[in-house]
């Protein structure tokens, strides 16, 4: 941890004639960027997937349509179908899943006191008036939801609420564009692909998301709501890209 705050704090003072007393925080951001732009790879193979799994519904329909009498068959028939076209049906949780560790890191960079026997110097970094280690509980301590560490969260909570709002629609129109593909109204994950329920669950849940987003940026640290945010951001934008 001591290396990656060693890597925030140069970063933040090569920003500071840009941001003044904010440069860690655009520093925080700069990182949520690249590491987006490293995983975006792998959000474009998530999208080819995407667009092959829909491609993939009226042959699935016809399977099913031809073995609905035969489970087993038609299991088998639709793992060939998915192996012929190498589509995977959880191809699309990978992006996410790798950008865990980094949100985990700076929680803990920015909820520790010391780091290497030393005082944290990156809780001294503030985004205008509201400290990078601090949460919403501390801004409403200090200033209530109109002082200046409030004013920072509303407006955070804005941006994830126009965010949440465009991926809801997003989400829903690759639903809808799914479902017609496959020529059923209620056309989902197709429960013979191992995995594929999952996935169907999470599809359901995803135009959610953005909205579970706001609690999280309640509940941390500021650094690592940051890091929420701008991803959050991030993904929608991406989202909306690559599955035009």
């Amino acid at each position: 941890m001591s290396v990656f705050a060693t890597l925030v704090e140069q970063l933040a003072d090569l920003l500071r004639p840009l941001f003044g007393l904010s440069a860690a925080a655009a520093a925080i951001i700069a990182f949520t960027a690249l590491v987006r732009l490293l995983v975006h790879p792998l959000s474009r193979a998530a999208a080819r997937g995407q667009k092959a799994r829909t491609a993939l519904q009226p042959r699935i329909a016809e399977l099913r349509r031809k073995h609905g009498k035969n489970p087993e068959k038609l299991q088998k028939a639709v793992m060939e179908l998915h192996a012929e076209e190498k589509v995977s049906p959880l191809s699309g949780c990978l992006p996410s899943l790798l950008q865990l560790p980094a949100f985990f890191l700076l929680y803990h960079l920015f909820s520790s006191g010391s780091i290497g026997g030393e005082p944290n110097a990156l809780l001294t970094h503030q985004l205008l008036d509201a400290p990078l280690g601090g949460r919403w509980a501390d801004a409403l301590d200090h200033g209530g939801a109109f002082g200046g560490a409030g004013m920072v969260y509303l407006g955070l909570f804005a941006v994830v609420a126009i965010v949440a709002y465009f991926s809801y629609r997003l989400s829903r129109r690759m639903t809808e564009a799914s479902a017609a593909m496959a020529g059923t109204a209620g056309a989902g994950a197709d429960p013979q692909v191992p995995g594929a329920a999952a996935m169907g669950g999470v599809m359901k849940v995803m135009p959610f998301m953005s909205f579970f987003t706001l609690v999280t940026v309640a509940v941390v640290p500021l650094a690592a709501a940051l890091y929420v945010v701008t991803s959050t951001t991030w993904s929608v934008i991406e989202r909306s890209v690559l599955y035009r």
